[in-house]
């Protein structure tokens, strides 16, 4: 009998070839765990190169989940529990892996052909270098392959049922349920029965072996996390921004057309939204990012959604029909998915360096306005907020999302749909003008006194025709103009339609539990996009070691929360910690005049919570007057 212990959380990161079923292995346990209860967030780490040769350092996938027994921010620093598959998954993980982590590695690979790919002179599984750490050397594919012999595969087939006896033995050893792994194998090879099988065989093998072996002495227990009560589901935040974005075009009465051509780490969405025709979606895989920008517009124009999803590569050739977007004044959301540059850079890992791109990477004055999702689920209603303000306004919008949280994944909370406002998009029907003659007029660009948009007529509208383009329209006729006031005007009117968004953004909510007693915080730390979870978990840490620390997070960045320049200076010290060099740090700089302090972390991974807890300690301390190290300073910042 094992004995059994109960843990408040575990950090499980799972590591091998790209061709091991990493990402399926840590999809299905992360799965089972959201089935069972837990709080989860993950981190899937891909390989940049498409095809690395096997056994290499750039060939290693891995996937980290964290779950635990109430709500986490982030999907951990540090494993406690490295499954490496072969010495490369080993050697490229380990440095992460604490002293008296629990090391499980797939003997089979550990040839002296495989030692010898990625530098290690002996065997570290034999040799006493892992000492420090808990390693269960066991061979999985040769248990893989002995137990689905009865299925008739050849060795190759029947080894890559491997990473499914890794999975059947984590779930006996954290006790995860087992029914949604078995449903899905059976769904997933249906049209391959031996494949099926040999897959089923492999992860109950796995689950028998844990319960029989003694290798184990130990099995672990993680609680359910307690959540308000709804229906939840497990969701990445490409699905999620999928998703919001076939709400929103529902929710405004309008067919969903995206245009797209296929870039890491963004073409998930397009995939997701093909699925869903009967929803009034059409998507189009473009030969090239032009085209695809291109035919969202044109959609735009015609009465659509208009939709397009890129990274930042893409977007940088997307800028001239987004400044097109911004003369002709029609909706268009505009994905940037981002990811590690500059040029192709790291295509697969995380990194928040389009800010000022999305912002100023447009020739001429082209304002649009920006919002940033935080989290997976909240990629869901940032697009429908973005949807919103494109419908209302009247102009292309930015939504900014990354590949950490594109591609990881944490508990949703499904919505009440029908409680979700309505978006109208109040389409010209009429004419709103009298000609010379005394006629009804249509003109294209007479604006909304409150919210400075111009009327959007679908082509073919009787009496509604107009001229639109990419040059300079008249004021009120859309006829091409280069008179220089007129060009003044409209230049300041849409840039006064983009600031007006202002009155529809709410009031930035600080949190900082003293300030209502009058002992509030003095250091301010100010997050936007995928830094949320890593901040607020720093933030939790910082507090429970007795400091004050308020913090804030933007959904808006252009434009900003009306009340953000009161807030930046109510506080002795704002910090703003970024995956880029300081760019969101720059622009608060230049807009409010505060000394804002940049943190920057630019190593195609999210911040580390514990990194950043330890840097506001030592910066709080100093503020407050109390003795630090002679070498403490805000690691990595510049103050």
């Amino acid at each position: 009998m094992h004995k059994v212990q109960t843990l408040d959380r575990v950090v499980i990161r799972f590591a091998g070839d790209s061709g091991d079923g990493m990402q399926l292995t840590g999809d299905r346990f992360t799965a089972d765990s959201a089935l069972w209860g837990n709080d989860i967030s993950t981190l899937p780490n891909f390989p940049a190169e498409i095809r690395a040769p096997a056994g290499t350092l750039p060939g290693v996938s891995s996937f980290q989940l964290h779950f635990a027994n109430y709500d986490i921010m982030t999907p951990g620093d540090r494993p406690d529990v490295l499954v490496a598959m072969n010495p490369a998954a080993l050697k490229a993980n380990i440095a992460d892996l604490p002293r008296g982590g629990v090391i499980i590695a797939d003997t089979a690979d550990f040839t002296k052909r495989n030692l010898a790919k990625v530098g290690y002179a002996a065997d570290p599984l034999t040799d006493d270098s892992l000492a420090d750490y808990q390693v269960h050397a066991l061979d999985l594919t040769g248990m893989t392959v002995e137990a689905v012999k009865e299925f008739g595969l050849s060795r190759k087939d029947a080894s890559r049922a491997k990473n499914m006896f890794a999975l059947g033995l984590l779930s006996w050893l954290y006790h995860r349920p087992v029914e949604g792994t078995l449903d899905f194998l059976a769904t997933k090879f249906a049209s391959k029965p031996a494949i099926r099988d040999a897959n089923i065989t492999a992860f109950r093998t796995g689950y028998a072996f844990g319960e029989t072996t003694e290798v184990f002495a130990v099995r672990y227990e993680v609680a359910p996390a307690p959540m308000p009560s709804g229906r939840y589901r497990q969701i990445s935040g490409n699905t999620a921004l999928a998703y919001g974005l076939v709400t929103a075009a529902r929710k405004a009465g309008l067919p969903l057309f995206l245009g797209a051509y296929p870039i890491t780490p963004a073409s998930e969405v397009l995939h997701e939204l093909s699925k869903h025709k009967r929803f009034g979606v059409t998507t189009f895989q473009a030969e090239d990012e032009i085209a695809g920008v291109g035919s969202a517009l044109g959609a735009s124009f015609a009465g659509h959604l208009g939709v397009t999803t890129s990274s930042g590569p893409g977007i940088a050739l997307k800028a001239e029909t987004i400044g097109l977007g911004v003369m002709t004044e029609l909706p268009l959301i505009v994905c940037d998915i981002q990811r590690a540059g500059p040029s192709t850079g790291m295509p697969t890992k995380t990194e928040q360096s389009d800010l000022l791109q999305v912002m100023f990477g447009r020739n001429g004055e082209a304002p649009v306005p920006v919002l940033a999702a935080q989290s997976p689920a909240d990629c869901f209603d940032t697009a429908i907020e973005a949807v919103r303000i494109a419908v209302t306004y009247r102009t292309p919008v930015f939504l900014l999302s990354d590949g950490y949280i594109a591609n990881g994944a944490e508990p949703w909370r499904v919505p009440d749909v029908a409680a979700i406002p309505e978006i109208d998009p109040g389409f010209a029907t009429e004419p709103n003008a009298t000609g010379k003659d005394g006629s009804p007029a249509f003109l294209p660009y007479k604006r909304d006194p409150e919210t400075l948009a111009r009327p959007w007529a679908i082509p073919g509208t009787a009496g509604l025709e107009h001229r639109i383009g990419g040059i300079e329209k008249d004021a009120e006729t859309g006829n091409v103009s280069y008179d220089p006031a007129n060009h003044d005007a409209m230049v300041r009117t849409r840039q006064a339609k983009v600031d007006g968004i202002v009155r529809d953004i709410p009031d930035l909510v600080v949190d900082d539990p003293g300030a209502e007693d009058g002992d509030g915080a003095r250091v301010l730390v100010v997050g936007w996009g995928s830094t949320y979870g890593p901040i607020t978990a720093a933030v939790r840490r910082v507090r429970a070691g007795g400091r004050r620390v308020a913090q804030t997070h933007l959904r808006h960045l252009n434009p900003f929360p009306g009340n953000l320049g009161e807030v930046l200076h109510r506080y002795d010290r704002v910090i703003v910690p970024e995956m880029n060099l300081g760019q969101l740090a720059m622009l608060l700089r230049a807009k409010y005049l505060v000394d804002v302090h940049s943190y920057s972390r630019v190593r195609g991974l999210p911040i580390s919570l514990s990194e950043l807890a330890l840097d506001l300690e030592v910066e709080i301390d100093a503020l407050d007057g109390a003795p630090t190290p002679a070498d403490a300073t805000l690691e990595g910042a510049a103050l």
